[in-house]
């Protein structure tokens, strides 16, 4: 990012194009190819090899490897990050690193593929089921409790074992599969979502790159921003995207959705069930 800033008076229009690119999504310079970010900014690979020299990288690899140094300490294992000694103020560098998490993850979001994938799920015809992985699926565990709350057939899965087998049966063409996995993947996350899909489902990945595994087979795919201040990966990125799609798929089913909470409400008050009601 330093070296970009520096050099930006230099950039034609096209290898500005580029260089946005590579600050959208690092990831796709870590593990992609020259012709990959090309596509990705609509420029040419002659193009990347020019920003990678303006830059002072000699050819695309060295600049890959320069990415791949840079963002090594969110891809690392949390055993190996909690050995490292943290300097400076640890409450400002979270505060620093989830802002950075919450505005990466909602502008890289497409308006299209989003209100798309809105009325997808709001589409009460079919079921909704949110897969949610064990270590970094905290936000698909939230999402699916407020899509609970806003219309019937939401199905959440989130652990690995015979559960999760049993729940996939029920999976139709049509339905809606919303993934929710960082790296590094879980083995059973990558395997019910290949089986999903072949079924015919409509599969949704929020994860961390558009060249995650997942990505493949879905039809719409939402990067999340997840870097962390210490030796865990960061949820916040995930939770804003939860709650802008909430906020969406609530104003999409107002009407329908009005009478599900009242009845809710209804259920809890005469349950007792929040003391706050008391």
């Amino acid at each position: 990012m330093e070296l970009i800033a520096d050099a930006a008076s230099l950039l034609t229009v096209s290898e500005r194009k580029v260089a946005e690119a590579i600050l959208e999504d690092p990831k796709i310079v870590a593990f992609g190819t020259v012709a990959q970010l090309a596509s990705r900014a609509g420029s040419s690979g002659p193009t990347v090899l020019r920003l990678a020299a303006k830059l002072g990288f000699v050819g695309f690899v060295d600049l890959q490897a320069a990415v791949q140094e840079n963002i090594a300490d969110q891809l690392r294992p949390a055993t190996q990050r909690i050995r490292e000694r943290r300097s400076g103020d640890l409450i400002a560098n979270a505060l620093h690193a989830d802002l950075d998490n919450v505005r990466r993850t909602l502008e890289q979001i497409d308006p299209n593929d989003f209100a798309e994938t809105v009325e997808l799920v709001a589409d009460r015809r079919h079921k909704v089921f949110v897969m949610a992985s064990e270590l970094s699926g905290s936000a698909g565990r939230l999402l699916a409790q407020q899509l609970d709350l806003l219309r019937d057939g939401i199905v959440l899965i989130d652990g690995p074992g015979p559960s999760v087998s049993r729940k996939l049966v029920d999976v139709e063409a049509g339905d809606v599969v919303l993934v929710f996995d960082l790296r590094r993947y879980e083995q059973w996350v990558l395997a019910a979502t290949e089986r999903v899909d072949e079924h015919g489902a409509l599969v949704v990945a929020i994860t961390d790159s558009r060249l995650s595994s997942l990505a493949q087979h879905a039809r719409y795919v939402f990067t999340i921003a997840a870097r962390g201040a210490g030796p865990f990966d960061s949820a916040t990125g995930g939770m804003a995207f939860v709650h802008a799609f909430g906020a969406a798929t609530a104003a999409r089913l107002r009407r329908s959705a009005t009478v599900r909470l009242d009845q809710i409400e209804a259920s809890w008050a005469a349950g007792g069930d929040l003391i706050g009601d008391r």
